[in-house]
């Protein structure tokens, strides 16, 4: 089963989080939500508490096969600023695992460089910090291992995206089936 780690930081955008988890994991993939704030409680940009499955601390990160961001500008900014996290992610995007970013979050792969002649998307006004990245505007984007997507209302296409890496079309399809997506 494919190993992907969720991280959540005070200030995240609840449904950039929760959205793709779900979808991941009908998906059959298993996902760990991780609090990078030193406790399991953290809370959303709009004040929802959500407990994380485990404290960054706490976690061997060698097993992952994708790792992802939700944005909110300063859930984004906590995760930019948490240098173990960045580490992690400089390892796996060097691995060629997955690594995605959604709203303002594709931040902190342009801050750290990782975007530099990749395609790439974010909430606009934030792409000022895709650093070397050829902003597309495009709800999701991907360019190789790198998945990034522009908001809020990108969360489900989101987090199909990072499920087809793993399960393919024809599962993703489905999902978006019994999920009720072919009636909106």
């Amino acid at each position: 089963m494919n190993k992907v780690y969720l991280f959540l930081a005070d200030g995240f955008e609840t449904v950039e989080a929760l959205a793709p988890a779900d979808v991941m994991r009908r998906a059959g993939l298993d996902v760990t939500t991780v609090s990078i704030m030193g406790r399991p409680i953290v809370m959303s940009a709009h004040g929802i508490g959500v407990e994380a499955d485990a404290l960054f601390e706490d976690v061997d990160f060698s097993d992952a096969d994708a790792l992802v961001l939700p944005g909110g500008s300063q859930g984004t900014e906590n995760l930019s600023a948490h240098a173990p996290l960045r580490s992690i992610i400089d390892k796996a995007n060097g691995e060629g695992k997955i690594i995605a970013a959604i709203c303002a979050a594709p931040m902190v792969f342009g801050r750290m460089g990782l975007l530099d002649g990749r395609r790439a998307t974010c909430y606009p006004g934030c792409e000022g910090d895709l650093t070397g990245a050829r902003y597309t505007a495009t709800a999701v984007e991907q360019d190789d291992n790198i998945i990034t997507a522009c908001g809020p209302a990108a969360s489900f296409e989101f987090g199909f995206a990072i499920a087809e890496n793993f399960c393919g079309a024809d599962k993703v399809t489905i999902i978006r089936e019994q999920m009720r997506f072919n009636d909106l």
